[in-house]
């Protein structure tokens, strides 16, 4: 009996050790500026937190993490990829560039710093979801069609999933943009969310 109890308690330790290990690498980061972060909104009304509902309303069980800081540039995120890497994430939501291109930083760098990103994470087998965003008009055509080509060279490089427009499906509906015409408003968030969904189930387990 004692062999017997001894066995089944092995078996239901290796048992509890997977199932946690299991857990624990399905953390999804949103990685991002102040558009993650929810800039201006009531605690629970960022797009992470709308995400977070989606999933658990289709069957995912993720642990959904809010890494997003207001005013953050490619640069930053660079910086901060260490302690995004200690998460350990299964999936991580890079949403940065933004700020890069309201300030006019030169593109090369903006570049270099997403490809700087996409590499450390992928070389962690971090599946990866890119998600870029565009200029106000008076930054210039040719500025604007430079900047968002960015985003399209580093996810055909990269091989990651890719949603070009984050904002694609707030245009022209009213109340989901702030006064401040830059962020998103909680009602905004929420199709924020259904948005990016699309690209990244294919990324997700259940």
């Amino acid at each position: 009996m004692d062999v017997r109890r001894s066995l089944l308690v092995s078996i239901l330790i290796v048992f509890l050790a997977a199932t946690l290990a299991h857990g624990a690498d399905r953390v999804l980061v949103c990685y991002g500026d102040s558009i993650t972060a929810g800039h201006g909104l009531e605690d629970g009304q960022s797009y992470p937190d709308a995400l977070r509902q989606l999933l658990i309303a289709e069957g995912y069980h993720y642990t959904v993490l809010n890494r997003g800081t207001s005013g953050a540039t490619t640069k930053d995120a660079v910086d901060d990829l260490p302690s995004i890497l200690a998460l350990h994430p299964s999936v991580v939501i890079v949403e940065f560039g933004g700020n890069d291109g309201l300030r006019g930083l030169p593109l090369n760098q903006t570049s270099h710093n997403l490809d700087q990103i996409l590499s450390s994470l992928q070389a962690a087998h971090v599946r990866v979801l890119l998600a870029g965003i565009t200029l106000p008009p008076n930054y210039g055509p040719d500025y604007i069609k430079s900047f968002q080509q960015v985003y399209r060279t580093m996810a055909t490089h990269h091989h990651v999933a890719f949603v070009p427009m984050i904002y694609k499906d707030l245009i022209n509906v009213p109340g989901t943009i702030q006064l401040d015409g830059i962020h998103p408003t909680a009602k905004g968030s929420q199709i924020l969310a259904k948005t990016l969904l699309p690209a990244l189930k294919p990324l997700l387990a259940r």
